[in-house]
């Protein structure tokens, strides 16, 4: 039956893979997980995708979906049990530009802020300063709300909470001293929930001739 399930590559600390993860296993969905070693990318996942990035979702009929958060919507638009896609406080189009702005403006200070010997003329300080100041448009929304649009999580809390991640573990100290009391604590939440810890378990990187690994794996028989 693995035969006919979707092929997912992925790299497990990657927060754009994590997040494709976070949404194929809360909509049920399920698909070969084909762990990938960056340095030493498989030729079938480059054949798939030249560019070369994970996550790379290849479905039974050969089309390619190679951007996670089109990979989100793909298991979510077939399966939605949590109903991530209908925020329970504002729209749908907000809900959306918020996930846009972490994609674009977040994305472009974490980088910086992490690496920023990747960059020609850039010290890191600076772009960590910027980033809690994203962040802080977080922090007030969670002064109202257990997540980020309403009681319930949605598409934005899981698209978004991987990069905060990697944001916050970049300096822990520092993070941690920063004016995100609740942003910490819907990350630390989060990072110890049942289905975080369900899409971390570690992987074999797969190499060719391996049995399929199906993902998320199915559950022990109680």
């Amino acid at each position: 039956m693995t035969d006919f399930l979707p092929i997912l590559y992925s790299f497990r600390r990657c927060p754009y893979a994590m997040r494709a993860r976070l949404a194929v296993a809360a909509s049920g969905l399920s698909c070969q997980l084909r762990e990938v070693v960056l340095r030493n990318k498989p030729q079938p996942m480059l054949d798939a995708s030249p560019k070369g990035t994970v996550p790379v979702l290849v479905l039974p009929d050969n089309e390619v979906v190679d951007e996670s958060f089109d990979i989100m919507l793909w298991a979510l638009r077939q399966k939605d049990p949590g109903q991530w896609l209908r925020p329970e406080r504002e729209d749908v189009e907000t809900m959306m530009a918020l996930i846009a702005s972490c994609d674009q403006v977040f994305k472009y200070h974490l980088d910086r802020y992490k690496y920023p010997q990747r960059y020609e003329d850039t010290e890191s300080a600076p772009h960590g300063q910027a980033g809690v100041a994203w962040l802080e448009q977080l922090e007030t929304r969670l002064q109202s709300s257990r997540y980020l649009f309403g009681e319930r999580p949605c598409l934005a809390d899981t698209a978004i909470m991987p990069f905060v991640r990697q944001f916050a573990r970049t300096d822990m100290g520092w993070f941690n001293a920063q004016p995100l009391t609740r942003v910490n604590a819907w990350l630390s939440a989060w990072l110890e929930s049942p289905l975080f810890m369900q899409i971390m378990h570690k992987y074999k990187p797969w190499e060719e001739g391996d049995p399929p690994v199906v993902f998320p794996a199915p559950s022990e028989p109680s």
